[in-house]
């Protein structure tokens, strides 16, 4: 377990490369799109409110595995998102997910190691991707909302830009028989105040989504930042 976190949960700007890049734009670009627009009838909004510079954190509510990839397919730019530590005990799954950009976490605390990974794909020209559900939830409901995103937000000084999405729990497989729309809102500026950070994101993805936010204290403080 120890050698897989030493291996996995660090992350520098120079791996996040060309070929890191051609990986990426081969599965998630041109792979999975075809199968978003073939088998789901994909829908994008929003592309616009996308900056072009890279000082951003990318933050969707999550419905399924197919969400990683999907916001990787949609957004110009390539997103190195977070993965539980666990993830990284199987072989060819370990071996697909670094390639696609991922770095292993414990998602009961986001340690130093997480905060400097995120600094360094800060420097490429990636942008990190984050659920702040922290894991899957149901469609219609935003539940086990996070602190996390928002105070790595604070700690690189990168706004938040929400995307909803929707449609991915369904899982289909003829031509034109699924549904999926991503919605983009505008970055929301990242600030000292952790806590209006998550409100405010919490209020956009309902925006987007249409889906209801149900609070639960337990979850709030489940993901905490150390900088120690």
């Amino acid at each position: 377990m120890s050698k897989v976190k030493k291996e996995y949960s660090k992350r520098t700007a120079s791996e996040y490369n060309f070929w890191r890049s051609l990986f990426m734009f081969l599965v998630c670009k041109i792979f999975y799109m075809i199968r978003f627009k073939l088998v789901y009838r994909l829908e994008v909004e929003g592309l616009e409110n996308v900056p072009e510079d890279n000082k951003y954190i990318v933050c969707a509510n999550h419905l399924s595995t197919l969400d990683p990839p999907l916001i990787c397919a949609v957004l110009p730019r390539r997103v190195a998102f977070m993965a539980k530590k666990e993830l990284f005990d199987i072989r060819f799954l370990r071996w697909w997910i670094d390639w696609l950009g991922a770095f292993a976490v414990n998602r009961e605390s986001l340690g130093p190691s997480t905060i400097k990974t995120v600094m360094e794909i800060k420097k490429s020209k990636w942008v990190f991707g984050i659920f702040p559900q922290g894991t899957r939830g149901l469609p219609g409901e935003i539940r086990g909302v996070t602190k996390g995103f928002a105070g790595l937000a604070k700690i690189t000084k990168c706004d938040v830009l929400p995307v909803g999405i929707i449609g991915t729990n369904e899982v289909k497989r003829l031509p034109f028989s699924g549904k999926i729309i991503v919605k983009i809102g505008k970055p929301i500026p990242y600030s000292d105040d952790v806590e209006s950070v998550v409100e405010k994101w919490t209020d956009e993805i309902q925006k987007l989504t249409g889906f209801k936010y149900i609070p639960d204290d337990s979850s709030q403080d489940k993901i905490g930042v150390k900088n120690d």
